[in-house]
């Protein structure tokens, strides 16, 4: 083994994929065929910061209110003036079930069940909003919805499909941070380009992370926010001052320089070295970056974090607003728990309770951002894996629920690139198709990566063939 190829295997306590994505930054690591760091045309945004909410929430009790479900509870959707939307051609169009489908009832319940909280219209804009996100609706005149999304899976594999593009029995596709990572360079190199703050929080679901064939150093690198410890394998080692991990990577530099006196044209150990300063310089940049005790108080409040119920949103979301301010490009948020949107049953308490927990924070977030001026160089998506049924679960004789619903549901994104206070699309007076051709999941990844300058059907790898819907389209209506 050559001296520099034993010294890339070492890792200098600085293993994993942050590493990686300095040496792919560095030219090592990148993958054939990859971009030169360079958007395609010039990006409406710098930055994207990725919410999302695990679980699937109503789309009902959240951004596309629907007053049918009242006058119509309990009656069938044969019952309603309305087309059934059972039979809709539609229904089979965009549904993939992995069980049989003689045991799947799911999407069918015939009983409908009325909307658990009221809602009104708010801003200039006049945008409906239930009553379960008092400060969000404060904001509405600065959100984007999509009202008309859907996707296939009506499991929570769904979960990865929002992020990847393609349902669990297709070939596995990298995610939409990494797809970002691969494309562009970095705006401070003394940060990852794709953070994760919050998840995934099991190992069925990081796929949402994920480069695959990209490379790993594509993947997103997840932080956590504790300065004295925030990313795994990143601090020194234990018993290790910090005159000792100096003079480490000192020895380091001085045994590369003096391979590369015999090497000059060798580019690989010239980005090696300069790895490793990044390397160095990295483990006092993360710790600052997430030092959430360095904002004011008056700051703090504004995402909640004081309040119990909404510090560990309000927590993350601050992290993201420090991290883009730092030049991050793509920033993915989990502001809740795995699937605490999951609402088969006690749709009511489930949903208030989380809409709390998320309301002030992301609210606080989109405010915050504003004030600052980042809202035009940063853009926010808001998301989830599903929507939930307009029809009453009744598994197991449930009475206070909704189902799993891939149909049709919600999204809004903020900030820089898209229009404000505008509604685009929408679902049947039911809550239950989206309507026209609606939004597959990768219309949305096609659009994001247009506001940071790059076009979905150039990102290709040699060797690898893309489906058309693995590119999407680009929801243009949206845009500013």
């Amino acid at each position: 083994m050559q001296r520099r190829d034993f010294l890339a295997d070492c890792g200098m306590g600085f293993t994993g994929l942050a590493m990686g994505s300095m040496l792919a930054a560095d030219g090592i690591v990148r993958g054939e065929g990859s971009p030169t760091g360079e958007p395609h045309f010039t990006p409406r945004a710098k930055s994207i910061v990725w919410v999302f909410l695990s679980g699937g929430y109503s789309q009902i009790e959240t951004f596309d209110p629907k007053p049918a479900l009242n006058r119509y509870a309990g009656k069938t959707y044969a019952d309603t003036p309305f087309p059934n939307p059972i039979e809709s051609p539609l229904h089979r169009e965009r549904f993939r079930s992995v069980p049989a489908e003689e045991i799947n009832i799911r999407d069918v319940y015939p009983k409908i069940f009325p909307m658990q909280i009221g809602y009104a219209r708010h801003g200039e804009s006049g945008i409906a909003v239930t009553d379960w996100w008092p400060h969000l609706a404060q904001q509405v005149d600065d959100l984007c919805f999509v009202r008309n999304m859907w996707t296939t899976d009506n499991d929570h594999a769904a979960e990865n499909q929002i992020h990847t593009g393609r349902h669990r029995l297709d070939e596995t596709q990298p995610s939409i941070g990494a797809w970002a990572h691969y494309g562009l360079g970095s705006i401070n190199e003394n940060l990852p380009r794709f953070v994760v703050l919050g998840g995934p929080t099991r190992t069925d679901t990081s796929q949402s992370i994920e480069s695959y064939y990209l490379g790993p150093a594509h993947a997103g690198v997840p932080l956590k926010l504790d300065p004295t410890n925030p990313l795994s394998f990143g601090g020194r080692r234990s018993g290790q001052s910090v005159r000792q991990q100096a003079n480490e990577f000192k020895l380091v530099a001085k045994l590369n320089r003096l391979t590369a006196e015999t090497r000059p044209e060798d580019p690989r150990l010239a980005a090696r070295i300069k790895s490793y300063e990044l390397a160095y310089r990295m483990q006092s940049a993360v710790p600052e970056a997430v030092a959430l005790s360095q904002e004011t108080t008056d700051t703090q409040r504004l995402y909640g974090i004081d309040e119990g119920p909404t510090k560990l949103a309000g927590e993350r979301l601050l992290a993201a607003r420090r991290m883009v301010e730092r030049g991050v490009r793509f920033v993915q948020v989990f502001p809740s728990p795995y699937g605490t949107w999951d609402s088969h049953q006690k749709l009511k308490e489930n949903h208030a309770r989380m809409c709390k927990s998320v309301d002030k924070p992301i609210a606080g977030f989109v405010a915050d951002l504003k004030q600052r001026g980042l809202l035009d160089d940063v853009a926010i998506v808001f998301c989830t894996e599903f929507g939930r049924t307009p029809g009453r679960e009744e598994r197991g004789s449930g009475t206070t629920g909704r189902d799993h619903h891939p149909h049709g549901f919600t999204v809004w994104l903020a900030g820089a690139g898209l229009k404000r206070g505008y509604v685009h699309g929408a679902t049947d007076e039911l809550g239950y198709h989206a309507l026209g051709s609606g939004h597959y999941v990768t219309d949305l990844h096609a659009t994001v990566l247009h506001l940071l300058g790059l076009d979905n059907t150039r990102l290709e790898v040699p060797g690898r063939k893309r489906l058309d819907i693995d590119r999407g389209q680009v929801i243009t209506d949206i845009l500013s």
